[in-house]
């Protein structure tokens, strides 16, 4: 069954590699991104038939105008992946400064909540639907140099667990663990150590089945990409 799929952050990392593997297997995207270039790009390398555009999550309006857009021209998505998140650069939690805390907390918890406000309404609606918000292993765990990521990804998983208690049946909120895989992201916490990690290409074709197969059972699972 060709599945509508919702998903943020598909200029790069997960959220491009995610982006090109479920269009391989057939199914239509509904995709955002910061960036300008890299949405264009999108466009021009799968076409029409899939809808691109160019979103800050962070901010409500710029999703409430793109959720009235697709709610106008498509049916609700069968699958919303809340992907789009940046990490701090490593430092004493102390030593951050308030603009880029402020930033991380905006894109990462509050761009989560911008989604939902605005697509899962249609979706109850329906009554049917997968929410698959990104969480992390450090949503689950701590590490000294990324409190803020930790603060973001921890909130994650009590949202969407909390989230899952007040859907219908036959939907399901989950926090997913991606694993740790070797990305931009993952670079700047690990540097040249990094590489020893699973690259992004053996990762999606395991990835998108699992996340294809996730069920209104799953509801409020904590469930990680098996590895």
């Amino acid at each position: 069954m060709v599945k509508r799929i919702l998903i943020s952050g598909i200029s790069r990392g997960l959220g491009y590699a995610m982006t090109e593997q479920f269009i391989r297997e057939g199914h239509t995207i509904l995709g955002c991104a910061r960036s300008e270039v890299a949405v264009e790009k999108l466009r021009q390398k799968f076409g029409s038939s899939h809808d691109f555009a160019v979103i800050d999550v962070a901010n409500e309006q710029q999703v409430k105008t793109w959720a009235e857009r697709l709610l106008s021209q498509y049916e609700p998505p069968d699958l919303l992946v809340n992907n789009a998140a940046i990490i701090n650069y490593p430092a004493p939690l102390w030593q951050i400064s308030a603009e880029e805390f402020s930033q991380l907390i905006d894109i990462n918890i509050k761009g989560v909540f911008h989604l939902i406000r605005h697509f899962v309404p249609a979706m109850i609606e329906k009554k049917r639907g997968i929410i698959v918000n990104f969480s992390s292993g450090w949503g689950r765990s701590t590490s000294p140099d990324v409190a803020p990521y930790c603060a973001s990804k921890w909130a994650i998983e009590g949202l969407t667990r909390s989230l899952a208690q007040e859907l219908p049946a036959g939907m399901a909120a989950i926090p997913l663990n991606p694993g740790i895989i070797h990305t931009d992201m993952l670079k700047r916490c690990f540097g040249e150590e990094a590489a020893a990690y699973t690259p992004i290409s053996e990762w999606v074709k395991k990835a998108v089945p699992f996340i294809l197969q996730l069920q209104p059972q799953d509801n409020g699972m904590p469930l990680t990409v098996p590895q």
